[in-house]
């Protein structure tokens, strides 16, 4: 796998997950549908709490939401139908009540898209908090100011 794309820093904490493009993601000229790679960014953000020890479900069993604000993408290049992709994910930054996460899709060892997608933390009553000790463990693991 290439080196992350030079936004990353260094000490922050990546995981992969490969994803196989299925033929509902793809358009009619049989390549993915650009609306179809925030949804790979979902995934990816799911496993990394997954694999990080909180997952969504228990995140929001205990009244919170990681709701997302904002988001950015970049393509540079395509995949296809039963492509097998990478898709990196980190958190590169955070802040007392959201962060960012950073990804990167990567097809054959080559960087395709990459994207950023921003979340507040907030309650069940959608009101904006400070992120909850639990999570801000995690965030400071995997990636320390």
């Amino acid at each position: 796998m290439e080196n992350s794309h030079k936004h990353a820093h260094a000490k922050v904490e990546w995981i992969e997950i490969p994803v196989r493009v299925r033929y509902a993601d793809t358009d009619r000229m049989g390549i993915i549908y650009y609306g179809t790679y925030p949804v790979y960014f979902e995934i990816a953000r799911t496993e990394f709490m997954r694999k990080k020890g909180f997952t969504y479900r228990e995140l929001e069993e205990v009244g919170y939401h990681l709701v997302v604000v904002g988001m950015d993408l970049k393509y540079y290049n395509s995949a296809t139908y039963d492509d097998l992709l990478i898709v990196k994910t980190s958190i590169p930054n955070w802040q007392s009540r959201g962060m960012t996460f950073h990804y990167e899709i990567y097809k054959d060892k080559s960087l395709i898209v990459e994207g950023h997608t921003k979340h507040i933390c907030v309650t069940s009553n959608r009101k904006p908090i400070i992120i909850p000790p639990r999570l801000l463990a995690i965030l400071k693991d995997v990636s320390p100011k």
